[in-house]
């Protein structure tokens, strides 16, 4: 009769076991759920838009344009890119008229990058085949904390500047800074 009497004690505990490990698995779920919340906010959260590349008139170089929005609360960096269309793809920024060749490009939180003409941009040298109006070009772009994106540019006329190009080089009044990356060869 003690072996019933040890076997009951044994087991009257273990519904409530039962029910708590249940809670807590409930109540680790939900901590979870808020841990991917919160995470899926912590950090850089990246989308672009106003990509676009002008047809080259020098067949030698092309420069790409775009705009990298940060939505998240933490800095990345642009920190190379890659395309079908050549080997090598260079983040370049103008400085007092000066294009220079650079390691990596800030988005910040909460911010935006215009790689745009006379500024900041994109260059593609030596392009196997030089694109013309109408192509897309796929690039893409990897960071220093994000995953990769994949952009598609689709070609312009050598001419185009991009709605949001224009509006940002508005307070220019020479229009030579807007032709500045439209195919002609450039030195790093």
């Amino acid at each position: 009769m003690t072996r019933p009497r040890s076997r009951r004690r044994l087991l009257a505990p273990l519904p409530l076991l039962l029910a708590g490990a249940l809670l807590a698995g409930c109540g680790g779920s939900d901590s979870d759920s808020g841990a991917d919340s919160g995470s899926g906010s912590a950090g850089p959260e990246l989308s672009v838009s106003d990509a676009y590349l002008p047809e080259p008139v020098n067949p030698e170089v092309a420069g790409g344009f775009l705009t990298l929005h940060n939505e998240g609360d933490a800095d990345d960096t642009l920190v190379s890119a890659t395309s079908e269309l050549t080997d090598t793809v260079e983040i370049h920024e103008t400085v007092d008229n000066a294009m220079r060749r650079v390691d990596g490009l800030t988005v910040p939180a909460g911010g935006t990058l215009r790689l745009e003409r006379g500024g900041s941009h994109l260059m593609f040298r030596d392009p196997a085949e030089p694109p013309v109006e109408g192509d897309t070009v796929v690039v893409e772009l990897r960071f220093e904390t994000s995953e990769p994106l994949r952009v598609e540019l689709p070609v312009t006329s050598a001419t185009y500047t991009g709605d949001s190009a224009s509006t940002d080089h508005s307070e220019h009044s020479d229009p030579s800074e807007h032709t500045d990356h439209s195919g002609e060869e450039h030195s790093p």
